[in-house]
């Protein structure tokens, strides 16, 4: 059992050791800055026999920032602040790499130092309702980017990929779904533009198409991975034309290391993409029922062929030696979802392995 999940697979650049991908998940640890921290570093590190860990999300710039004490990459001070996590994962003989997201129009100025107001394609304020320390906030209206300073975001992006390099990661992934900037210029609801980044199929992919492009330039495209989520609704988002939108935008797509792909019960779209992309795919799939992703459910992903590789979610919150669980088919671990945003080391770099202590 597990076989195809616990044998090595090559991402671009990225020697994977085993299949098993930790998949980004917001956990807003980082200093109100945006620096990475030392309990960062232990939580990272305790998961490093992972083939591949992906950070949460990391804004390439102050205004991509859309939660509290989320981390950043956008200066000198966030780069040395990350060099404790990476030397974590590397020196248990793992590989990290950065996720950059942007957040677009989600978040609210009273989250994060800067307090700065949203930016998006247009000014299109999101349903729903971000959460701050004294309760749900609604999300307000953001205002929208020029085509100057939509090719500084690229800029920005570009930069935070190089910063990440310096900061010892092994490569980066361009956030480009779950309803963040990237995926807001993909949609139609909330990309009503008139310009060269709007309208058509080929002008709402644009944006992000630059974006990957340039920081593939900058760093090497065999370091670069792109997450996807076809009709994902989340934050409010309605692509529209969604087969058509990721068609051309996997067409326009260079050679980078991997495509990471968030399932949401549309394996068809899944398979349809996997038949079109000749590349890696790392899929984060669709939870049955409920069910978290677990070794069986990777394991069928794989001998379906939709993946090279799978990611984890939560169980790679309770179990940091996730790995070695599933090659020995140890019972998993649940996680405290009360604990997963924000707070201490409660929740978060607490829990045991199967050896019964903290990893």
């Amino acid at each position: 059992m597990s076989e195809k999940l616990l044998a090595p697979v090559t991402l671009g650049k990225l020697a994977l050791r085993n299949r098993v991908v930790m998949a980004p998940m917001s956990r807003n640890r980082a200093t109100p800055e945006g620096l990475a921290t030392d309990l960062m570093a232990t939580y990272y590190g305790q998961r490093a026999g992972a083939g591949l860990i992906i950070t949460e999300g990391v804004q390439p710039s102050v205004t991509g920032q859309g939660f509290g004490n989320s981390p950043g990459l956008h200066t000198q001070a966030h780069a040395e602040s990350w060099k404790p996590v990476t030397d974590a994962v590397h020196a248990k003989g793992g590989l990290i790499v950065a996720q950059l997201m942007h957040c677009g129009r989600i978040g609210h100025p009273s989250l994060y130092p800067s307090g700065h107001q949203s930016v998006a394609p247009s000014a299109v304020a999101a349903a729903g309702q971000a959460y701050g320390p004294e309760g749900p906030l609604d999300y307000p209206e953001p205002r929208a980017l020029t085509v100057e300073e939509i090719a500084e975001v690229v800029k920005e992006h570009a930069d935070a990929a190089e910063l990440a390099i310096e900061a010892g990661f092994d490569g980066v992934e361009i956030h480009a779904g779950n309803g963040f900037l990237l995926h807001q210029f993909l949609a139609e609801n909330t990309n009503q533009r008139t310009d060269q980044y709007g309208g058509s199929v080929e002008n709402r992919i644009r944006f992000a198409i630059e974006v990957i492009e340039a920081v593939s330039e900058r760093i090497g495209a065999d370091r670069v991975g792109v997450r996807i989520s076809p009709s994902n609704p989340y934050n409010d988002i309605v692509e529209g034309d969604t087969h058509a939108i990721y068609e051309a935008l996997i067409a326009a797509l260079p050679p980078i290391a991997f495509l990471h792909v968030l399932e949401g019960g549309n394996r068809d779209h899944i398979t349809a993409i996997r038949a079109q992309w000749t590349g890696t795919i790392v899929l984060c799939p669709h939870p049955e029922n409920g069910v978290v992703v677990n070794a069986e459910v990777a394991e069928a992903a794989l001998e379906a062929g939709v993946a090279c590789a799978v990611a984890f979610g939560a169980s790679f919150i309770a179990n940091p030696d996730l790995p070695e669980r599933i090659r020995t088919g140890a019972a998993l671990a649940e996680a405290d979802q009360s604990k997963f945003y924000g707070g201490d080391h409660t929740g978060y770099t607490d829990y045991p392995t199967l050896e019964g202590t903290a990893a």
